[in-house]
C-alpha cells in the first residue's frame, strides 16, 4: 500500500515512494475524490491506444497476512469516503474506500492495519496521471493494488502483493488513482485490467 512515481525512493516518501498501504503525492494535490465518467469514446484510428497491463489468467500465489505487525505509533489521519464502482465486472460490484489525496495521507497508507473488510479499500488519487510505485513498509495485510488511469480505465492489477515487503509494485503505464483492496479481492469479483471504474463521493 504505497504509492510513489516510479523513481522515489521508499523510505521517506518524497514525490514517490507510498508503502503498501501508504503513498507520496505532488505538492499541489487536493483533497475530495473524483468524479470519473464511463462514458469515454473509443480510440480512433489515428489515436494511440490506452497503456494497459494485461491481467493474467493464471492466479499468483496467495499470500497471508503477517504474523506481528510493527506497533502503531500513532492514530492515523481521518480521510473523506467514496465509493469506486465496477459496472463491467460479473454483478457490478462497487466497494466504500477511503481517499487519499494529500502527501502525508499517501505515506501512510494502509500501514499497521491488520485487517479490512471485504467491501472496503483505499483510494490515492492525484490531479495528474505519472506512472506510481507503491511498496508495502510496515503494512500487515496483503493487498490488490489497482493503478487506474484519469478516464477509469484499469491500466494494471498488481496482485497478492506480499506484507512487510519494501520492494517497488507499479505498471509501466500513467495513473491517477491507485486503489488498494484486500488480496483476492480483484479474482472473486471478476475485475480485470481493461475495465472502466467509477468513482463517487
Amino acid at each position: 500500500m504505497l504509492v510513489a512515481l516510479a523513481a522515489a525512493v521508499a523510505c521517506d516518501r518524497s514525490e514517490g515512494m507510498r508503502t503498501a498501504a501508504s503513498g507520496a503525492a505532488p505538492a499541489n494535490a487536493t483533497g475530495g475524490a473524483t468524479q470519473i465518467s464511463t462514458a469515454q469514446p473509443a480510440p480512433t484510428a489515428t489515436e494511440k491506444p490506452p497503456c494497459l497491463v494485461p491481467t493474467p489468467e493464471q492466479a499468483p500465489k496467495a499470500e497471508e497476512p503477517a504474523s506481528i505487525c510493527p506497533t502503531e505509533p500513532e492514530p492515523g489521519p481521518e480521510l473523506p469516503k467514496a465509493s469506486v464502482k465496477f459496472p463491467a465486472a460479473p454483478g457490478s460490484p462497487s466497494i466504500r474506500v477511503e481517499v487519499a489525496t494529500k502527501r502525508e495521507e499517501h505515506s501512510r497508507g494502509l500501514m499497521y492495519r491488520t485487517s479490512m473488510p471485504e467491501e472496503q479499500g483505499m483510494l490515492f488519487s492525484w490531479p495528474d496521471e505519472s506512472v506510481r510505485s507503491f511498496w508495502m513498509h510496515n503494512t500487515c495485510i496483503p493487498l490488490d493494488m489497482l493503478f487506474i488511469a484519469k478516464d477509469g480505465t484499469i491500466a494494471g492489477i498488481q496482485e497478492q502483493v506480499p506484507v512487510l515487503n519494501d520492494r517497488p509494485r507499479s505498471v509501466p503505464c500513467p495513473a491517477a488513482h491507485v486503489l488498494e483492496v484486500n488480496a483476492g479481492w480483484c479474482r472473486r469479483h471478476g475485475v480485470v485490467a481493461g475495465m472502466r471504474v467509477t468513482i463517487e463521493n
